[in-house]
């Protein structure tokens, strides 16, 4: 229920991150989307930072803020999480390889979707 909960949020706060950056911007580039990444990057350095600093162990709080709130904000954050743990554990390689083949596969996938939609 935690995560539905942040989730459901994040999504707001998603959605008004859009509406705020998209008033503000007339370029051409995604600004919205590439603020919601790189902001719930921060979040959830930010959340994971100060649960640890603070010796926070209930789950709970960790389902909220990091699996709920920052997923339903961006997945792009536990992508980068992810990758900073596995650079902190010196998985240099691993890393590298998950980031490469994230973006290629994750373009191809979203082609290859759109291509199958038209069919």
């Amino acid at each position: 229920m935690l995560i539905a909960l942040g989730g459901g949020l994040g999504s707001v706060f998603r959605y008004l991150t859009t509406l705020f950056i998209n008033k503000h911007s007339q370029l051409f580039f995604p600004y919205a989307t590439f603020v919601a990444n790189i902001f719930g990057c921060f979040l959830i350095g930010l959340f994971l930072g100060w649960l640890e600093k603070n010796n926070i162990t209930n789950p709970d709080l960790k389902f909220f803020l990091v699996t709920g709130f920052c997923g339903g904000y961006t997945t792009f954050s536990t992508f980068s999480n992810e990758n900073v743990s596995l650079l902190q554990a010196n998985q240099t390689g691993t890393a590298f390889l998950y980031i490469g083949l994230s973006v290629i596969l994750g373009l191809a996938a979203t082609w290859g979707g759109l291509m199958v939609s038209k069919l």
